[in-house]
């Protein structure tokens, strides 16, 4: 595992690698490995003692020739300029992939949640709001939740929004709360579009999913909806792992369990379900039919590609695979199944959340679960008519033509403005 690979130029060499398939100018082209703009700013905080703290906050808007900025915003201690612009810009092209009428955005702010009260959070997230204020919108840049925010951090921005402007748009930001405007199956749609492409992969590949062994590694929200989704097409998890460490049973573990115990303590270390506790780097090393990567960027680098035993890598994590790992995966002849596409669930059932509030018009449950499958499984068709119908080393390298061409298509029939 490596931190030192820069997330920027991971994308950046992504985006090089499939323009090698397309017919488009190098101006154009650099155009697209680069955002648009970025705020920076520094968020002074009063804390429940009194005293005073610091916190360093970016916004991307990397693309907006398909629609508005659309992405989350992320709280960790690692969160950087660099990785922003890099989230973004998988945004750009997460988004094209599937065909939704957005351009990418992404935020975060460098601290670490665990560190501060609600009430601590809640202002820290206000002041952000109030910075992001000029420059979001239901029709500029819509942000949504990512790494350690959720429903509650998502309905104090719309609050502090809506209350600056002294109006009303829910359309301002998605992944709400349902009585705040958000929609059903948002909370699960990310680990759902990663089940749906493990699915249709498997399928692809003439393999069976159905007691097919799986390692999922990161056991968030992303992770541990793919595990249990995935366990009920019939295949058998046996380890999953967060920041403590890896769990592993080579009979299967109950994922809903797994879960429910992570609630209740934390971790999943300790879990009786586990037969024994390993490593992260185990984890992903593990001989496996299916490893599904679901915590942060650069998990796997190309030294820890040359051990990877899986035969098929489903990303549910953006970026979890560095441009060398992916050399070195193509050599093994390992399927990997990139993060554009995997977990673009959660951007799409965003877009879904998006239009019922321009609607005024909530949806069911089962209609948003629907239209997904049909938005994940015909990306999935237009990836492998990409990587059938083109030279290219991988799947991703064919998703990236299939997302550069949608955005080259909108630039061009918009024209430069002078």
């Amino acid at each position: 595992m490596t931190d030192e690979v820069n997330p920027f130029e991971s994308l950046q060499e992504q985006i090089d690698d499939a323009a090698a398939f397309l017919d488009a100018e190098s101006g154009v082209l650099e155009r697209l490995k680069h955002p648009e703009r970025v705020l920076e700013t520094n968020l002074t905080v009063e804390m429940d003692d009194g005293s005073i703290e610091v916190f360093k906050a970016y916004r991307s808007q990397f693309n907006g020739d398909r629609g508005p900025y659309k992405g989350g915003i992320r709280y960790h201690p690692a969160v950087d300029r660099a990785e922003v612009k890099a989230l973004s810009g998988w945004m750009v092209y997460k988004c094209a992939a599937v065909g939704i009428p957005y351009g990418g955005g992404k935020g975060g702010i460098r601290i670490n949640p665990r560190e501060y009260s609600a009430a601590e959070l809640e202002r820290v997230t206000r002041s952000f709001a109030k910075e992001l204020r000029p420059i979001i919108g239901a029709d500029r840049d819509i942000p949504a939740p990512d790494v350690n925010t959720g429903q509650r951090e998502m309905n104090w921005i719309k609050d502090t929004y809506e209350t600056l402007e002294n109006t009303t748009e829910p359309g301002v930001i998605t992944g709400k709360a349902i009585e705040s405007g958000g929609s059903a199956g948002r909370v699960e749609a990310t680990g759902r579009s990663v089940m749906l492409v493990a699915r249709e992969a498997f399928d692809h590949l003439g393999k069976d999913i159905e007691d097919a062994t799986v390692a999922v590694q990161g056991y968030g929200n992303a992770g541990s909806v793919a595990a249990k989704l995935t366990e009920d097409l019939g295949a058998n998890i046996v380890a999953v792992s967060d920041s403590s460490g890896a769990i592993y049973n080579p009979d299967g573990l109950d994922a809903r369990e797994a879960k429910d115990f992570k609630i209740d303590t934390g971790t999943v270390s300790g879990f009786e379900g586990a037969t024994e506790e390993l490593t992260n780097e185990d984890l992903l090393t593990m001989d496996v039919d299916l490893l599904i990567p679901a915590a942060l960027e650069n998990a796997i680098d190309g030294d820890l590609a040359a051990d990877v035993s899986a035969d098929v890598i489903v990303e549910a994590a953006n970026g979890p695979l560095t441009p060398d790992a992916d050399d070195v995966l193509v050599e093994r002849d390992v399927a990997v199944f990139p993060d554009i596409l995997a977990n673009a669930g959660g951007v799409t059932v965003s877009y879904f959340e998006w239009v019922q509030n321009r609607q005024r018009f909530s949806w069911t449950e089962q209609r948003v679960n629907d239209e997904l499958e049909r938005v994940i499984t015909e990306a999935f068709d237009e990836l492998v008519k990409a990587f059938e119908n083109n030279d290219v080393p991988n799947y991703r390298t064919a998703m990236y033509v299939v997302a550069i061409r949608r955005v080259l298509q909108s630039a061009e029939e918009a024209g430069i403005w002078p």
